[in-house]
């Protein structure tokens, strides 16, 4: 039985900080783009997130770029 990967999809997730807590650590967020090209490069990713977050007040912390692979088991 031979299991095959098939792509289904990828998503950017950014992590910025809105803040400080009264304590002295980071307030952190995440927002998660969808519908992102899955055979996107690494470097074309990391290129956008950080265009997306100039235009932002915040500070970007990580970028990921998360892909998605369907398994189906062939018989």
């Amino acid at each position: 039985m031979a299991v095959v990967s098939a792509p289904s999809g990828a998503a950017l997730v950014l992590v910025y900080q809105t803040g400080v807590s009264t304590s002295g650590s980071p307030i952190t967020k995440q927002r998660t783009l969808n519908n992102i090209v899955y055979n996107a490069s690494g470097q074309a990713v990391y290129d956008a997130a950080h265009a997306i977050f100039s235009l932002s007040e915040y500070t970007l912390l990580d970028v990921c770029f998360r892909r998605t692979d369907e398994l189906t088991n062939e018989a």
